[in-house]
């Protein structure tokens, strides 16, 4: 029996696991959550834009779902930049500071949502204004320390 097949399928295993991000590593931890944060808040501004219809209930879950988000992708920052590839500028490890203040900006901004989905009964109109301080305090720590 020839080895071939064998050493051409361990090379073919060894090359698809070339270039992805380990999901039990700090950034593979961080990015799933980004990812889920992003699935989130686009179907609730997706509500908000008339893609989707508004539906109080989803929405409101959704709300107190990314609130839960906010928190967590955070302690996926080691303090020193990790060596994979990542979308997040050397600025992130270079202006900690900045860095944590805008993730709590985030946090604030969407505990405020959650408050504001609380009423009842629920309006897209009244949610219009918290969802876009969400949106903006995303949009704001992706242009300073986002790599696009």
């Amino acid at each position: 029996m020839s080895s071939k097949p064998l050493v051409a399928v361990l090379l073919a295993l060894a090359l698809a696991g070339c270039g992805g991000v380990d999901p039990n590593s700090p950034q593979g931890k961080r990015q799933a959550l980004f990812k889920q944060m992003m699935k989130v808040s686009e179907d609730m501004g997706g509500m908000l834009r008339g893609r989707l219809s508004f539906d109080a209930q989803a929405f409101a879950a959704g709300a107190r779902e990314l609130d839960a988000l906010a928190s967590q992708p955070w302690q996926h920052f080691p303090q020193v930049r990790e060596e994979a590839r990542s979308s997040a500028r050397d600025e992130v490890w270079q202006r900690q500071e900045r860095f944590q203040q805008l993730a709590r900006e985030l946090e604030q901004a969407t505990a405020a949502l959650v408050l504001a989905v609380a009423e009842v009964p629920l309006k897209a109109d009244a949610v219009r204004a918290p969802m876009q301080r969400v949106e903006d305090s995303c949009e704001g720590c992706h242009q300073e320390f986002r790599a696009y």
